[in-house]
């Protein structure tokens, strides 16, 4: 297994709890997301079903909620949660560094 580049994303204080931000990296749009539990998870930032950006969705629990059509995904695993999406997002690793979050892609 080839290991990632880990890249400075955020200030952890940039999000607020159960909230998400957008974070563009090499031309690809990533979703940052701040849990209930005040963990940090990292998914791809775009829609699986038709590519809205999910920053401006709804995130409550550990579901982010397609702005669009209302999908829901988990954030901790990507995995679909409701119609009309059925394709799983992919997620990044994540860990805090003096402040800071950093994802692993």
């Amino acid at each position: 297994m080839t290991m990632g580049t880990w890249i400075d994303a955020c200030a952890t204080d940039d999000i607020e709890t159960e909230d998400v931000i957008r974070f563009v990296h090499g031309g690809r749009i990533y979703a940052i997301v701040r849990s209930p539990d005040d963990e940090f998870f990292c998914t791809d930032g775009v829609c699986t079903h038709e590519q809205v950006d999910l920053t401006d969705g709804l995130v409550m629990d550990h579901v982010i909620e397609c702005p669009k059509h209302n999908g829901q995904f988990d954030y901790r695993t990507g995995r679909a949660l409701r119609a009309p999406v059925c394709i799983n997002l992919k997620t990044y690793p994540t860990r805090i560094e003096n402040g800071r979050v950093l994802i692993e892609i």
